[in-house]
């Protein structure tokens, strides 16, 4: 009979800090061995797969990776991704739900992605003999593993008597001290391994008898999934879950729990001492890699890089870590502190700019020998036109929609590189997007389309304020690049005259499709602007200049709440109140602030000066004091919104700081987008980071080099227009 195999990649791992991290947990990191303990599970599991195959529950943190790693060895899985994690019960709930919509009849092995298992073979035969157990009998059957000894890093469970096979359970114990560790071992208890091999039905019902909500919440999230290519996603509802082990939930309540005792070699890998027992080691009962050298020393792991000398010297008992910038060193006996020294650390940024003359040197030499290249190699569709939306994290695209914002700021930002001295193929590139722009985008009415697909075939044929915004930023950075053409500024001022498509009656501009007044587009719409006016000669600025002034006026009268200083996402169409959400994004506030004081500058506005900066603090009170990082929005109270740092809004706070010359936030904005540019590939970034600092593991997007771009380009004091390089200067 076949079983349906469930790898569970809950966990953080964060005693074996630095190699686990946030986002790159010890179930994805290859500390024993070549290979993950993720792949190595999955390789255990795969030939006992039924007609279900295997699937995987993860987060969406870490899908690429799970992803990745299965590729790697040749193996393909279902993949559920948890929006959020809350724990194994609900991990365990939305499994089961998932399998048993299309084999009621599954009997399913949840088995954690982070253990290390010495023999494959035995670890098959007890699965088989508890899913033979668990679907003859409609048992719950784990798996306890015979002590080698008394140990305090694992719960207990003490087995009734039984002749052979799986027995029932009399009770869980929790994770003992040293003295009820020997007891429960001369005793005859088991460590919990924490695996459960269970009919699906069976572990639903018990969940629906002990946690209810659990179930309903699984239930819900999988209502609404997305679906991928092997890839489920499940919806926000899943959120609502008790965020609760399955051991509180269902095991310790049920009395349909047996456990089938095994007695390979067994480690949940759960701390560095748990890494030094499970690998090879010398007389001296030293571990290291081949470029480690032990002299006079006893019982000392080493944990490097492939590429890094360690010499260990007179030492015993220590666990010696290196992981890119981090190091560890610590006690083998006290191996379990090791989280609370690494939550420690992960509340504070680190710094590696002393001041912004070494940050100025060092993002624009990221900029320039990195960012910039790649870009404009791997990020260009040779083959066939444009750039593409994204990067991964092995600098492959990947073939989606294409949108016009992302060829219009590519083609700016490399306008920009030329003004700003950049020695590659900056033209080239800069006119690539704009030819795309022009083949792909372009309607009848003189308005631009939102999306194509790869072919260039029409995706979506609306024209949005936004967009034309960013065809008249890059027309703008063109004609100050390559002044010597004059078709750009021909095309901005008839893109600028079919604007009047999207204007109101009250002097603004709506947003196609979208009720009300929206605040980002207008600014965006400023940004081009205020550009044109910045480069053109006075007559011919004339237009751009009014269009500039009439948004400031718009910002300064309407849109900004005079009460806290800030500007809102959305308004009625009056522009009377903010829209229902009433969200505040502070990264908006840092751009709104730096585009009116661009423009106060010009006009020699002392009042609308003092405006931009209060927009400026109010983009400080959304800065996470722990992350030292902009969060995604909060409310007209300074409650967060949405935690999700993304990168674009530490580049505002840079270049707003900068505008106001505050050094002091300003060092501290480049430290923190410092830590999102620190990728696996140098050029790309991390997108997002979450509340608890993890940066989310996903492609890095095009349409983000823009606001990098920009960031560096003004810290550098070569920011590309006019206006810009003047306040930076200031």
């Amino acid at each position: 009979m076949s079983v349906t195999p469930v790898i569970l990649c809950g966990g953080g791992g964060l005693r074996l800090w630095p190699v686990s991290r946030p986002d790159r947990p010890k179930q994805f990191a290859p500390l024993v061995g070549p290979l993950s303990s993720f792949q190595t599970t999955a390789r255990r599991l795969a030939p006992l797969a039924g007609p279900d195959g295997l699937w995987v529950v993860a987060g969406r943190a870490h899908e690429t990776q799970a992803l990745d790693q299965l590729d790697a060895l040749g193996l393909s899985a279902t993949l559920l991704i948890e929006p959020e994690g809350r724990d194994s019960a609900a991990a365990m709930a939305a499994a089961a739900l998932a399998v048993s919509s299309t084999r009621p009849d599954a009997v399913v092995a949840f088995i954690a992605a982070d253990h290390h298992v010495a023999d494959d073979a035995a670890f098959a035969a007890a699965v088989k003999e508890a899913a033979d157990f668990s679907r003859s009998r409609n048992m719950i059957v784990t798996l306890g593993i015979t002590p080698t000894a008394p140990a305090t890093a694992y719960g207990y469970i003490d087995p009734a008597p039984a002749l052979s096979g799986p027995r029932p359970v009399r009770r869980f114990v929790e994770k003992p001290e040293s003295e009820a560790a020997r007891r429960l071992v001369a005793e005859g208890c088991l460590w919990n391994s924490g695996n459960f091999v269970a009919p699906a039905r069976l572990l639903l019902d018990e969940l629906g008898r002990h946690s209810p909500a659990t179930v309903e919440a699984a239930r819900a999230g999988l209502a609404v999934a997305e679906f991928g290519s092997g890839v489920r996603r499940i919806g926000k509802p899943f959120c609502g879950a008790p965020r609760i082990s399955i051991d509180y939930a269902v095991m310790e309540r049920t009395d349909r729990i047996a456990v089938l005792p095994v007695s390979f070699a067994w480690s949940d890998l759960g701390a560095w001492d748990a890494i030094w027992e499970s690998l090879p080691r010398d007389a001296d009962g030293n571990s290291g890699g081949p470029n480690t050298v032990f002299e006079s020393s006893a019982r000392v792991l080493v944990h490097a890089p492939l590429g890094r000398r360690v010499a260990v010297v007179g030492a015993r008992d220590l666990a010696i870590v290196a992981e890119g910038s981090d190091i560890l060193v610590c006690n083998l006996a006290q191996a379990q502190e090791v989280k609370s020294a690494a939550a420690r650390l992960g509340a504070q940024p680190a710094a590696t700019f002393r001041d912004l003359e070494e940050a100025r040197r060092a993002l624009r030499l990221w900029l320039d020998t990195a960012a910039l290249p790649l870009w404009a190699t791997l990020g260009v569709d040779v083959a066939g036109w444009g750039f593409y939306e994204t990067l991964d994290f092995q600098g492959r695209p990947k073939q989606e929609p294409r949108r016009l914002r992302v060829q219009a700021r590519q083609s700016t930002v490399y306008a920009w590189a030329g003004q700003a001295g950049w020695s590659g193929p900056w033209a080239e590139t800069a006119l690539r997007g704009h030819a795309a722009i022009l083949a792909h985008y372009r309607r009848p009415d003189g308005l631009f389309s939102f999306s194509v697909d790869a072919q260039g075939a029409g995706v979506d044929a609306r024209a949005f304020l936004y967009e034309q915004s960013f065809v008249l930023l890059h027309l703008a950075a063109l004609q100050c690049a390559l002044p010597g053409r004059g078709e750009f500024a021909a095309m901005a001022e008839a893109l600028r005259a079919a604007l009047q498509a999207f204007e109101t009656a009250d002097g603004s501009f709506i947003e196609t499709d979208t009720p009300g007044r929206v605040t980002n587009p207008h600014m965006h719409l400023f940004e081009a602007a205020l550009a044109w006016a910045e480069i053109l000669p006075p007559e011919q600025a004339r237009p751009w200049e009014a269009l500039a002034d009439r948004l400031a006026d718009l910002a300064l009268s309407r849109a900004i709440d005079p009460r806290l200083g800030a500007i809102y996402e959305a308004y009625d169409a009056g522009w009377k109140k903010p829209a229902t959400d009433a969200e505040i994004w502070p990264g908006h506030q840092f751009e709104w602030a730096w585009l009116l004081a661009r423009w106060a500058r010009r006009r020699d506005d002392d009042g609308a000066m003092s405006v931009a900066y209060r927009l400026f603090e109010a983009g400080q009170r959304g800065v996470d004091p722990r992350r030292c990082a902009v969060v995604g929005a909060v409310d007209a109270a300074d409650e967060v919104r949405d935690p999700i740092a993304r990168v674009w809004p530490q580049t505002e706070r840079l270049k707003a700081a900068l505008a106001f010359g505050d050094s002091e936030i300003a060092l501290q904005a480049a430290n923190v987008l410092w830590g999102y540019l620190d990728a696996p590939v140098r050029g790309l970034w991390r997108e997002r980071s979450a509340a608890d600092g993890t940066f989310l593991v996903e492609p890095a997007p095009a349409s983000t080099f823009y606001h990098v771009a920009g960031a560096v380009l003004t810290l550098y004091g070569e920011a590309p227009l006019i206006g810009a390089r003047d306040i930076s200067r200031s």
